[in-house]
């Protein structure tokens, strides 16, 4: 009892079904906001929903239409509404981190030998 106990208090665990929870919310919140732009768009110009449609007496082709078209909306939102945010605030932030830490002595030793060897211009002969 004790090992089950001790996986599901991992800190992990709580994370993936954190993130889990998280996501499934944000699916909701895409999922109306696809829904949105799926009555805009028919709006403009014609109901984007092919579940009728049936070529070649295919009845499976039209659904599928239907739920590429929400896909790609549903992509395109995710990319520009989270993804490239994200990645500009990361690179924001990220870039002020590495100027504010000083160096770890590895790095510090290494430097100063990149230096000394770079300086030095015929090598010393082996004792």
């Amino acid at each position: 009892m004790k090992g089950f106990k001790d996986f599901v208090m991992r800190g992990n665990l709580v994370e993936i079904a954190v993130a889990f929870i998280i996501g499934a919310a944000f699916g909701a919140v895409v999922t109306g906001f696809t829904k949105v732009v799926i009555e805009l768009l028919a709006k403009a110009g014609g109901a984007p929903n092919f579940d009728q449609w049936q070529p070649g007496g295919l009845v499976s082709v039209g659904p599928f239409l239907t739920a590429l078209v929400a896909f790609l909306i549903l992509a395109f939102v995710v990319y520009f509404f989270v993804v490239k945010p994200y990645e500009a605030a990361k690179r924001r932030f990220s870039r002020g981190a590495e100027q504010d830490a000083a160096p770890d002595e590895n790095t510090v030793l290494l430097r100063e030998i990149r230096d000394a060897l770079v300086r030095r211009e015929e090598p010393r002969p082996l004792a």
